[in-house]
Order: structure tokens, then C-alpha cells, then sequence
């Protein structure tokens, strides 16, 4: 059984009671959420329609010092609800018209999205998505089997270097990611379609490349193509970096205290198109903080 007594919800299995302390994720039994709103800016297959049911959990497994969402995943901005508000939070973006409900960074907070879900199973009838950092436990992702339909995770890095270096992650990230997004392919299998293009179940790997480390993206892509066939996942292929939060202004992080370059990720598509992998690039113009999402402290400001 997976829990908060000694939390070993993902890799860092940092063993704290949970009930009394808050983990590595900076967060305790109290579920944290920072925003839940219809979000267009997912993939098409998952944006599709009035866009994505998103729920913007706080706190954070990884240390990204580019972290886009570095107000709620490392400074700990959010509000508490209870798991059912949490569900009712579901419904609620359903009847807004959502086309799946989005779990954006999940992981601290797995057992009590399953007690939401269940509270819901038979009233939401739409996909759930988890959308994830890919640092995952092979086992928390098995506790979800029955409960998600679409996994999104990400594949930051193939070296161990870059991973402590610039996400303070152990040795053995990219080994972790993938294991765990075997376990994810095992439960949903290949993508499946509606006619009008919304993905319905399967997995989609993102991968932002990042300035310098073109061929690291490329390591990662033939990782990828080691463990799967091509028309088993989608790829999603990300120009979108902008530096931001430490990577922005400490000296220690220059090397990636830039845009990347068209060079830079034209190389990795052409790179990941000969390796026959289908799915979703992005248009430079992506590269834009106005992208980032209003995050909330309190019910108040979120107006629930």
C-alpha cells in the first residue's frame, strides 16, 4: 500500500511521516493546489475542444533550476482542500467543459487523487491525465493502474551529469524515468483516437531540449527507441525553454541561460523524425513566459 507514513511515493523514498513533516516535495498529508482551470496549451489531442481540465498540484520530486513553475513547485505557493473538495473540484471542471482532467505534478499527492477519483468514478467519464516530471516509482505508478488514461511524462535528461547538475536528481534518472514509463505503457497501451482527434488513452513522452545539450536530447531519443516501437508512444519534442528562476541569474547556470537555438532543436526533430517517432513539435514562439500560468495562495484569489 502506498501512503504518507513513510512516504515513498517517489525515488527519493525520503521515509518521512507525513502526518507530522513535509517530505522532499515540501509538502505534507494536505493536499496543495495552486490552480484549477481549462487549459489550452497541452497538445492538441489533449487541448482539444474548450481545452484540458487542468489541476496544478504544489510542491515538487525534482529541483529544476529552470522551473517555469517554480512559484508552487520549489516556493511552496498554494491553498488546501480537502480530497473532497478535490473531487468536486473534477466535476466542476468537467461541467466547464474540460475534455480530460490534467494532474499537473501529482506525485506528492497520489494516494488522496486516488481516494478524489474514486469518490467521482462514476460520475466523470473523461480521460485523466498525469502529467508528470518522470522521476516516478515503477510502484506508485502501478497504484494508479484502473485510475489514468492518458501519462505525461517527461524525459529531462539521459546524463547523470546534467540530471544532478541542473534538477538535483541521483544517479540513475534516465534508467528511473524509463522503467517507470513502462509501467505506464503496460496499463494503457498505444495511443488511442476519438474521429475528432482527442487522445483518448496512451502515453506521450515530452522532452524539452535544452541550450548546449542537443546531444544529450539526442541520447535521450535513442533511449527511448532502445525500449519502445514508435507507434507505441507519442512523442512531444519541446523548444519552449526560456530561462528562467535560478537559471535566469545564477553565474553557475550560464550554460543554459539562453533560448535555445533553431540549430539546436531543428537537429533533435530531424533526429527524432529518423528514428520514426510520431507526435508533437512546437512553434518558437512558445518560448514566451506569457505561456506560464496565474498560480493562487488561497481559495480567495482562485475564486472557489
Amino acid at each position: 500500500m502506498i501512503g504518507y507514513n513513510k512516504c515513498e511515493l517517489c525515488p527519493r523514498r525520503c521515509m518521512v511521516n507525513r502526518h507530522e513533516h513535509t517530505g522532499f516535495c515540501g509538502q505534507s498529508d494536505e493536499i496543495r493546489i495552486a490552480r484549477a482551470a481549462l487549459h489550452l496549451w497541452e497538445e492538441p489531442c489533449i487541448s482539444i475542444g474548450k481545452g484540458s481540465g487542468a489541476v496544478f498540484f504544489s510542491g515538487c520530486t525534482l529541483r529544476c533550476c529552470f522551473c517555469q513553475n517554480h512559484e508552487i513547485s520549489h516556493e511552496g505557493k498554494g491553498y488546501t482542500v480537502t480530497t473532497s473538495e478535490l473531487a468536486e473540484i473534477f466535476l466542476k471542471l468537467k461541467s466547464d467543459g474540460a475534455e480530460n482532467i490534467n494532474l499537473v505534478s501529482p506525485t506528492p499527492f497520489v494516494p488522496s487523487i486516488i481516494e478524489a477519483l474514486d469518490m467521482v468514478r462514476g460520475e466523470l467519464r473523461i480521460p485523466v491525465v498525469y502529467n508528470c516530471g518522470g522521476f516516478e516509482r515503477v510502484e506508485t505508478i502501478k497504484a494508479l493502474d484502473g485510475y489514468v488514461d492518458i501519462y505525461l511524462p517527461d524525459v529531462k535528461y539521459f546524463s547523470d551529469e546534467y540530471a544532478a547538475e541542473f534538477s538535483g536528481c541521483p544517479d540513475g534518472y534516465f534508467e528511473t524515468a524509463i522503467e517507470a514509463i513502462k509501467e505506464m505503457h503496460s496499463q494503457v497501451g498505444k495511443p488511442q483516437f476519438d474521429r475528432n482527434g482527442k487522445l483518448l488513452k496512451g502515453v506521450i513522452v515530452r522532452h524539452m531540449v535544452l541550450p548546449t545539450l542537443r546531444l544529450d536530447s539526442m541520447a535521450v531519443l535513442k533511449g527511448l527507441r532502445e525500449n519502445f516501437e514508435p507507434d507505441e508512444i507519442l512523442l512531444s519534442l519541446m523548444s519552449q525553454y526560456v530561462p528562467m528562476y535560478r537559471a535566469a541569474t545564477d553565474e553557475k547556470f550560464r550554460k543554459i541561460n539562453r533560448r535555445v537555438s533553431t540549430f539546436e532543436y531543428n537537429s533533435v526533430l530531424d533526429f527524432a523524425r529518423d528514428l520514426g517517432f510520431d507526435g508533437y513539435s512546437q512553434e518558437k514562439s512558445s518560448s514566451d513566459e506569457c505561456f506560464v500560468p496565474e498560480f493562487f495562495g488561497s481559495k480567495e484569489e482562485a475564486k472557489l
